[in-house]
């Protein structure tokens, strides 16, 4: 099984993708048993011998011929997905407050530099902690006002990424396995 999580879709008047759309893009190119989770671009399904970075670059190029929308795809085997909620540096926050609980992930792993000078430049009470391809934020005083946002996010790590709340994490995990 695999996720793919798709950059900044239907958040506007831009980047719309219907989620009946996905799943028949991901049918049209031979993935299994797509499935979406709510309207924000979460798709899992079966494929064979693919990896992640060829299903990224195969349904980056579907949905821009087939749906004409350029976005970023991150894809995670159900594996991998298993190892970010593992890795989680905020269990606390996991259990009082997943809707401000967010797990990114990125292209690239960023520098321990830069993940510190991004700490180092926050503002609010929010805390960042990176692992591999993916880093974790908490949001104590809420997400919507704060000035952590991705545009700041993805400048100081160098890298593009997608986030997911700690929620939505657990929902494709779900899917993915079969277990909440």
């Amino acid at each position: 099984m695999h996720i793919a999580l798709l950059r900044a879709v239907n958040l506007g008047p831009h980047n719309k993708v219907g989620m009946a759309g996905l799943r028949e893009l991901a049918a049209g190119l031979g993935l299994k048993n797509p499935q979406t989770l709510l309207q924000s671009g979460n798709l899992v399904f079966d494929s064979g011998r693919q990896t992640p970075a060829q299903l990224e670059q195969l349904l980056e190029k579907a949905a821009a011929t087939q749906l004409a929308v350029e976005t970023d795809f991150f894809v995670r085997t159900a594996r991998e997905w298993r190892e970010v909620i593992d890795a989680n540096p905020f269990p606390r926050e996991a259990t009082s407050d997943p809707g401000h609980l967010v797990v990114m992930a990125l292209k690239a792993a960023p520098t321990r530099a830069a993940v510190e000078a991004l700490q180092q430049a926050i503002k609010g009470r929010e805390v960042v902690r990176a692992q591999g391809r993916h880093a974790y934020f908490a949001y104590p005083d809420g997400i919507g006002q704060s000035k952590l946002t991705i545009k700041v996010i993805e400048k100081a790590l160098g890298t593009r990424g997608t986030a997911r709340n700690w929620n939505t994490v657990l929902k494709l995990r779900a899917l993915t396995s079969g277990t909440p």
